[in-house]
């Protein structure tokens, strides 16, 4: 009889491999960008709400926090890294004015960790009264996070075409609110099982419109860079686990 510690620890190995794959998703996009040596159009957005997302969730698997959470630790610090990497790359190809608008969100998203973090250290002393403090802030964020793929859904509806929405994408975000949400159930956790509860809602409802509308799209309708752009978009959905890119 396998222990509920060890289940736990399965899905959540499981839930930092697919989540993993997620936060490497928009790696075709930094590709493009290195090549033509500008960002165009892409935005810094998505990866800026999900380094404040993945460090809201580094800090709420801490041991004063939360323990026994380390492998909540290690899929959002892994992902703070490569968002933080894809930043760095956004940074460098950007005019000076978008340069600008990704250094002060960044110093102002380091401002508001280290407030929450002082006042959880501060004004809280237990490990519960500590983990529902931060876990609000936790789901608030990761909620807003799901806002992004819902446009890109809409889209599909509208054009009856899935060439903006991968099936990859869309299963992997999917299995990656499933897998930890049986994380959060078999030990219960609250903050982790909202989070992927909207995941996993949000996956079933990209891949029931994917069904819906596969047939209808045009073969001879491709068009990369608009994909990749969608890719970027797609990449919030869970990447708090991740995902969305991570509420795990």
């Amino acid at each position: 009889m396998v222990s509920t510690t060890v289940a736990r620890n399965i899905a959540g190995i499981f839930g930092n491999v697919i989540s993993l794959f997620l936060f490497l998703s928009p790696i075709p996009t930094f590709i493009t960008i290195y090549k033509k040596k500008e960002v165009e159009e892409y935005k810094a957005d998505p990866y800026l709400a999900t380094v404040l997302n993945c460090a809201l969730w580094v800090f709420y698997g801490l041991p004063v926090v939360k323990p026994d959470s380390l492998l909540v630790i290690t899929i959002n610090a892994t992902g703070l890294a490569i968002e933080l990497f894809y930043l760095t790359i956004f940074f460098y190809f950007s005019p000076t004015p978008r340069k600008l608008k990704v250094g002060l969100w960044l110093i102002g998203e380091m401002v508001f960790v280290g407030i929450v973090a002082t006042c959880t250290l501060l004004l809280f002393h237990t490990h519960n009264q500590r983990s529902s403090f931060v876990g609000i802030f936790c789901v608030i964020f990761v909620s807003l996070m799901y806002i992004a793929p819902l446009t890109i859904m809409s889209k599909v509806i509208k054009t009856k075409s899935v060439k903006y929405m991968p099936f990859s994408l869309s299963l992997a975000n999917f299995l990656n609110g499933v897998v930890w949400l049986i994380y959060a159930l078999i030990k219960f956790d609250l903050f982790i099982l909202i989070g992927n509860g909207l995941g996993t809602l949000s996956g079933a409802v990209q891949l029931i419109i994917y069904a819906c509308y596969y047939k209808t799209t045009p073969k001879d309708d491709e068009d990369e860079e608009d994909l990749s752009k969608a890719n970027s978009q797609l990449q919030l959905s869970d990447n708090h686990g991740q995902a969305k890119r991570v509420s795990a």
